[in-house]
Order: structure tokens, then C-alpha cells, then sequence
């Protein structure tokens, strides 16, 4: 196995991991807020300042960002009024939103917390919701612990979407309208919760573990293939990119047992090839 490249550090938690070809990598500090970007010389700009609590990013196909946090919304590429796709809902138990992912379609699949990830412990599910092409939302799967990474099967019929309270991934059968089956458990993870997920152009899963310190990657029937340690316990994310999209990039939090120490991104060449996310489709509100 290669090995493992630290390519930044000194960042706070860091998540919704994102390469683009023309740009490097981009992730956002839930933490210290904004979206960032590592271009290839190194380098780290803020793309978008300010907004805390962004667990996952898209490129729309009108060249601004789809982002979560309290909201999930479209920020244009000009830095203009931020547009709002879903509100957050305290009274419904929606208080925000955390990872997403697009389809091959261009529609939006985002996970919704009932509780402030960070400072509350007491659980209360949320739910899965959808953003369609026209725009509209509604919500696809309920009974959603702790909501985390997402990933669509390279054929687009399975949805995996990790449920860290659980230790477990669900999966999903995913309709030609979207619309989705009644979850069932793809893999359960042991010393660590599954946080971001990743699919591969094979179907495997590739899984961070949060407090687990390690990245998975399972075959598509479930079985544990991979395991990769990292240097940190608070592994949040990952995701595929490079030039032949064959490097894995890992990203980190600040470790509650050691709380000096940062949030660092990571690389390692792979025998496995990732896949482009598909750009964000949805129409969007007039701001």
C-alpha cells in the first residue's frame, strides 16, 4: 500500500471534501466556517467566507455551489445573495442539514439533523429529503439517526448513506423517479462511526471512520477489503480525485481526546478508480 501524504494541517473540523479538475480540492471548516481550496501547488484560498457548519458541497451546473449547514442553498459564483433551496424547520425537526450528494439526473439528496451534531447528545432522528429538478423538495426516508455521508452506486440505483449513531451504512434501491426503498444495512462498522463515504467506479464503499482513526473500503456485497490508518481518530470524509482519479483524499477533525491537535487533509494513490460527482441540477428560486 502507498504511503499516506499529509498535504495540509491546522484547519478545524473539516468535511464535505470535493475535487474539481480545474481547481484541486475543496472542503469546507464547519468550525472556523467557509468553503476552501487546496489548489495542486499547495496553496489555501477561501472560496466562500463565513458560513459555519457546511458538512457537504456541490457544483451546480451554473457555476456556484450548493451548500449545507443551518440551510440547504446555492451560492453564487459572483459572492452574491445566498439562494435557499430548503429552509430549516425547527418545529418539524429539522434544525440543518449535513452531507448531500447529486444523482446522474442533477437532483439533490441531503440529510437533516433533529439535533446540534456537535453539542447535543440526545437522540432524535431526522430524515432524508430530495430536491427535484423543478426545484420542489420533499422527504424520501425517515427514521434517520445521526445523518452522514452519501453516495450513489455507479449505476444509480443504490443509494448508501452512513447512519453514524447506528454504526451502520444503509443502502437504498433508488426508483427511476428517485424516489427510494425502505433501507436496509449494507455494512456495520466497529472502533468508529461511518461518517463520509465515497463509491468508486467498481461499486466499492470507501468509509470514514470518525473516532475509528482508519478508512474502509467494502466490496459491493458488504465485505471489508480495505483498511487504511491515518494519524488522527476523527477521520470525517474522503473523497476520489486526481488526474486519473486514483488518489483518495482523507480529511479530519480535531480529536476530543487530544483537542490541540487540527484538522489535516491526507492523500494516497489507490489501485481503484473514483468517479466525477455530477453537477447539481436544480432549478433555482429567484433570489
Amino acid at each position: 500500500m502507498p504511503q499516506l501524504e499529509q498535504l495540509s494541517s491546522g484547519h478545524g473540523l473539516i468535511e464535505g471534501p470535493l475535487f474539481e479538475p480545474s481547481q484541486g480540492l475543496l472542503f469546507t471548516d464547519t468550525t472556523n466556517g467557509g468553503v476552501r481550496r487546496l489548489s495542486p501547488d499547495g496553496e489555501i484560498s477561501v472560496i466562500i467566507p463565513h458560513r459555519k457548519g457546511i458538512g457537504g458541497l456541490a457544483r451546480h451546473a451554473d457555476g456556484g455551489l450548493i451548500v449545507s449547514g443551518r440551510t440547504i442553498a446555492y451560492k453564487p459564483p459572483d459572492g452574491g445573495a445566498t439562494i435557499t433551496l430548503i429552509p430549516d424547520d425547527p418545529q418539524a425537526g429539522i434544525l440543518g442539514f449535513n452531507d448531500l450528494v447529486t444523482d446522474d439526473a442533477g437532483r439533490i439528496y441531503a440529510g437533516s439533523l433533529a439535533i446540534h451534531a456537535l453539542a447535543d447528545d440526545k437522540p432524535k432522528s431526522a430524515f432524508l429529503h430530495r430536491i427535484d429538478l423543478d426545484g420542489g423538495h420533499s422527504v424520501v426516508a425517515k427514521d434517520v439517526h445521526l445523518t452522514n455521508g452519501l453516495g450513489f452506486s455507479p449505476d444509480g440505483k443504490l443509494l448508501y448513506h452512513s447512519d453514524s449513531r447506528l454504526n451502520a451504512v444503509k443502502v437504498y434501491d433508488v426508483a427511476a423517479d428517485g424516489s427510494l426503498s425502505p433501507p436496509r444495512i449494507f455494512a456495520t462498522t466497529k472502533n468508529g462511526s461511518p461518517d463520509g463515504l465515497a463509491v468508486a467506479e467498481d461499486g466499492s464503499v470507501w468509509i470514514a471512520l470518525a473516532y475509528g482513526g482508519a478508512v474502509t473500503g467494502y466490496s459491493p456485497d458488504g465485505s471489508e477489503a480495505v483498511r487504511i490508518e491515518v494519524p488522527s481518530r476523527l477521520v470525517t470524509s474522503l473523497c476520489f480525485g486526481g488526474d486519473d482519479w486514483r488518489d483518495l483524499y482523507i480529511v479530519t477533525g480535531p480529536d476530543r481526546a487530544k483537542p490541540d491537535s487540527s484538522g489535516e487533509i491526507f492523500r494516497i494513490r489507490t489501485n481503484t478508480r473514483g468517479r466525477p460527482r455530477p453537477l447539481a441540477r436544480v432549478k433555482l428560486p429567484a433570489s
